[in-house]
């Protein structure tokens, strides 16, 4: 990677301040990425300016300007010419797929006429000009084929740990405008790197719709599952049930600890909280249990619907605790997901209603196909080697925990 080092005039940077501070950020940024482009073009030549050496691999051929919108405004960037290979660059690289997408679904919103003056503004702010329907149409089929390549593709590691969670947006469907889910499924792999591993869109969380979603997954090549992670939606648990009949399940220990609290009264409800969550950090299940034991006889009397799901999803909330104790914390809720749906309606937010399915998947696809390539390059200490050998030791235990649910929902 190209290495700059940036001198800063002190005199200029204080006149550009005086005269226009929010300008003045904005020149220094340009100055910044047009000085970053001279140092990759120098690396990708492999020689300087009028520099004559054995190793140089191409010619400059002038440049030209392009324009990269900021949250801190326009700037018009001087990017240089090679004679016989292109020059590449990150700095257009790093954002090309997502901007794509959503460049694209707005645009296909305009030539639809299904777009609102707030969109049309936001598209003019980007992308500085209008489209033609071919042009979108042209720009869609790349992004298409890239997005589809990421949602299809084969999954060739094992990951012993997986989340699926749910979150809506709003399509235009036959002159109506309805609610699609968009099913995406989260996970770690052996080597204790996350991956997005599957998403699609489907017309509701019914039990059909998740058990083709998880077969899905099974046919793609996911395998090797010691559990999974979800909130209590009975369509999550018949799919898997069905699908991998021989994987315990965990319940989102968040989603269970606010199903309680939401049918507590509201002055108890901060110290029931409290003690819940001292519950679910019990080192043993025995532990675990006994504070349930007491929670339950101390707000049976005023709480009574909110002990009884205490009571009844205990078990399910606590399949966590035969993992090994530095695991649990990572793997008890499916925060990671959720964080994730929030950034896809932040991403979104621009859009408001999309034209159409395709739209959906081009552009939450490209935000996933970004997002993926951002966590596959934090591995996570918890799952180190010794870690995951530990969990093929009670393999058999978790076995039995997925064959104690299936039991209890034939019951």
């Amino acid at each position: 990677m190209a290495q700059l080092n940036i001198t800063l005039n002190q005199e200029e940077i204080l006149q550009l301040m005086a005269a226009d501070r929010e300008g003045a950020f904005k020149e220094l940024m340009q100055n910044c990425l047009n000085q970053f482009m001279l140092a990759e073009s120098a690396e990708q030549l492999k020689a300087q300016p009028y520099e004559r050496t054995s190793e140089r691999t191409d010619s400059r051929n002038g440049s030209y300007t392009r324009e990269l919108k900021t949250r801190i405004g326009s700037m018009e960037l001087v990017v240089p010419r090679h004679r016989n290979i292109p020059f590449k660059t990150l700095i257009f690289d790093n954002y090309a797929t997502s901007e794509a997408a959503l460049i694209t679904t707005m645009a296909e919103m305009v030539v639809n006429g299904v777009s609102t003056r707030k969109v049309s503004r936001v598209m003019e702010d980007l992308c500085g000009k209008s489209f033609s329907k071919s042009t979108v149409s042209e720009a869609c089929k790349e992004l298409d084929v890239k997005v589809d390549e990421f949602k299809n593709r084969p999954l060739t590691d094992e990951y012993p740990f997986v989340s699926v969670d749910a979150t809506y947006f709003k399509v235009r469907e036959n002159h109506r405008i309805i609610s699609k889910a968009l099913f995406i499924a989260y996970a770690f792999n052996t080597r204790g790197i996350r991956e997005i591993i599957g998403f699609d869109a489907y017309p509701a969380e019914s039990k059909e719709n998740w058990e083709c979603f998880m077969r899905s997954l099974k046919k793609r090549g996911l395998r090797g599952v010691n559990m999974f992670i979800s909130d209590s939606h009975e369509g999550i648990k018949y799919a898997f049930s069905k699908v991998y009949p021989l994987v315990p399940w965990q319940r989102c220990q968040r989603h269970f600890l606010k199903n309680i609290v939401d049918n507590v009264p509201q002055k108890y409800r901060l110290g029931i909280s409290s003690e819940l969550v001292s519950m679910f950090n019990s080192e043993t299940i025995e532990e675990a249990r006994q504070r349930r034991d007491e929670i339950i006889q101390d707000y049976k009397d005023i709480a009574e619907s909110a002990m009884n799901c205490l009571d009844e999803g205990f078990e399910d909330a606590m399949t966590v605790m035969l993992l090994p104790l530095n695991m649990r914390r990572e793997l008890r809720t499916s925060n990671h997901i959720e964080r994730l749906n929030k950034e896809l309606k932040r991403r979104s937010k621009v859009i408001g209603i999309f034209p159409n399915q395709d739209s959906l998947i081009r552009l939450i696809g490209a935000v996933l196909f970004e997002r993926n390539d951002q966590i596959k390059v934090m591995p996570h200490k918890a799952f180190h080697k010794p870690a995951l050998d530990q969990v093929k030791k009670i393999a058999f235990k978790l076995e039995q925990r997925a064959k104690e649910q299936q039991a209890f929902m034939v019951a």
